[in-house]
């Protein structure tokens, strides 16, 4: 899978997705509004309940049609607890197009209440990867991961991104044989420090 990393008008951003991505051969740091990039797939960063109304997603929302919304709401209506909550993601069909969103929450609702502070770029990288995967998406795009209305710095921000990437595309998953190394890399993700 290519992935690009979408920056727009945000230098600090591009210039941390570099730094961590830099080995990633598959990965590019592209500068410019996504939306009009060639991509297979888009991740849709948003809010649990599939409100397309703001950011991104309402740019998305104007270009592809409402449509997008209806069948996002659809899905997560069919859902047990009527929520998609960060850390999930869904698969989205472009109506007249051949074109995926990846809807992958970065917040239950649109507030940047605590979302600096929380590892959600993380579980949402996640989430977004393992559903491209599954789907075998051969170019996926993402913009910046809770950078936007969550206000989470943009080191943080990338640092957690390319820690889902590495679990997810490069397979090093995790393994916490106690409590505190869970807590230790939950730390790690969430501060600049650059190693635990």
């Amino acid at each position: 899978m290519k992935i690009i990393l979408a920056n727009y008008k945000n230098q600090e951003l591009a210039n941390a997705w570099k730094k961590y991505f830099q080995f990633e051969s598959d990965v590019k740091v592209i500068d410019g509004d996504v939306l009009f990039m060639e991509w297979d797939a888009l991740v849709a960063p948003g809010n649990s309940f599939g409100f397309m109304d703001g950011g991104l997603d309402l740019l998305i929302s104007k270009k592809f049609g409402w449509d997008v919304q209806t069948e996002l709401k659809e899905q997560i209506g069919n859902t047990d607890i009527q929520e998609l909550l960060v850390g999930q993601a869904e698969l989205l069909t472009i109506k007249n197009s051949f074109k995926q969103i990846i809807y992958a929450p970065t917040m239950r609702v649109p507030t940047s209440y605590l979302i600096a502070e929380s590892v959600n770029a993380y579980l949402a990288m996640k989430a977004a990867l393992t559903v491209a995967q599954k789907h075998n998406i051969k170019v996926l795009a993402l913009p910046g991961l809770c950078t936007g209305t969550g206000g989470m710095r943009p080191e943080v921000a990338a640092k957690q991104m390319f820690e889902a990437y590495d679990e997810i595309i490069n397979n090093n998953k995790k393994d916490f044989p106690m409590h505190l190394d869970a807590s230790k890399h939950h730390f790690y993700l969430n501060n600049n420090i650059q190693n635990l």
